[in-house]
């Protein structure tokens, strides 16, 4: 997404008076009118952009958002990163858990889209302010009927936990003073996206209101590792159980599970445990797998008798290769 400079689109200061930002939009906003440069698509764009600099740079609280974010912007710049790696989200109302959704209302960036026969405002604007100006008297006219548009979906991330996501969960938003208690599905991934039908931005021209969508991110887990529906993990197995055989007990996000070793069992042998990973999240009755790798682990403060047998084990073994 592109930064818009304000200031610069308007030729005034950052510390500019709301008289300086008007004068300046005035003298702009009659050199650049359509009804001044009729069929001259530049000038309509720099028109667009001066009204839109100039809703954002009279509406105090507007003007103190977009500052805030210019000083993070400027010093992203200043690092010499990826301008495109810039975090925009959060310039967004809200954060996980218990958030907020903020949606402006106003019918400026309707009467863009009337004008122009197109969206309002830059995406830039409507990523952070939401896309909807103040209403109020305008330097313009038009009798064009509004069509029909759909107001925009916005985007929310959230994280979970492994347990979350393979029981399901749910999270509470506030959104216009509203609470919305949204249900998370068993088996999301990361990067799936839960929909909330109504709660975007509110259509125009009649036009549908846009969706809510929870992003999912599911944090790292201490135990297992995740790949699609399977599980990873690593089960310690004693040296005594590894060679003679028995059992060992394997967790699992249902609560530990027991897991017959054969003799002679090397480190690093994988066992399949179907039916024990994460649940599908179109079909969540199916369940992917777990896959467990033995981990040999030795034992330690040897008694000297102890040592003696593994010593003697030695010697046996030795002559049995001879």
């Amino acid at each position: 997404m592109e930064y818009k400079d304000y200031y610069k689109i308007l030729g005034v200061d950052r510390n500019a008076s709301e008289k300086e930002i008007k004068r300046a939009y005035r003298r702009l906003a009659r050199k650049y009118h359509p009804d001044v440069n009729p069929g001259d698509k530049e000038a309509e764009e720099r028109f667009k952009e001066i009204n839109e600099a100039h809703e954002v740079l009279t509406d105090p609280e507007k003007r103190r958002k977009y500052d805030q974010l210019g000083a993070s912007w400027q010093q992203w710049q200043r690092t010499g990163r990826d301008p495109s790696g810039f975090d925009w989200s959060q310039w967004f109302a809200g954060a996980p858990g218990g958030s907020r959704v903020h949606v402006e209302y106003g019918d400026l960036g309707d009467l863009f889209g009337d004008m122009f026969g197109g969206g309002g405002f830059s995406d830039f604007f409507e990523a952070i302010f939401g896309g909807t100006g103040r209403q109020g008297p305008q330097t313009w006219t038009g009798t064009r009927q509004a069509r029909p548009r759909r107001g925009r979906d916005y985007e929310q991330p959230i994280e979970i936990t492994l347990e979350e996501a393979f029981n399901g969960t749910a999270r509470v938003l506030e959104k216009d003073g509203r609470r919305l208690e949204v249900k998370i599905p068993p088996g999301v991934k990361t990067g799936s996206k839960v929909r909330i039908a109504g709660e975007g931005a509110p259509g125009s021209g009649g036009g549908a209101t846009g969706d809510l969508y929870l992003k999912v991110t599911v944090l790292p887990h201490k135990i297992f590792q995740r790949k699609g529906d399977d599980l990873y993990c690593e089960v310690p197995v004693d040296l005594y159980t590894a060679i003679l055989g028995g059992e060992t007990n394997v967790p699992t996000l249902k609560g530990a599970v027991s897991l017959k070793i054969p003799p002679e069992t090397q480190g690093g042998r994988t066992f399949r445990l179907k039916g024990q990973g994460m649940p599908r999240l179109r079909d969540p009755n199916k369940r992917g797998d777990l896959y467990a790798k033995v981990k040999v682990v030795l034992p330690k403060n040897l008694s000297a008798k102890e040592k003696a047998l593994f010593r003697e084990l030695a010697q046996m073994r030795g002559k049995g290769k001879s």
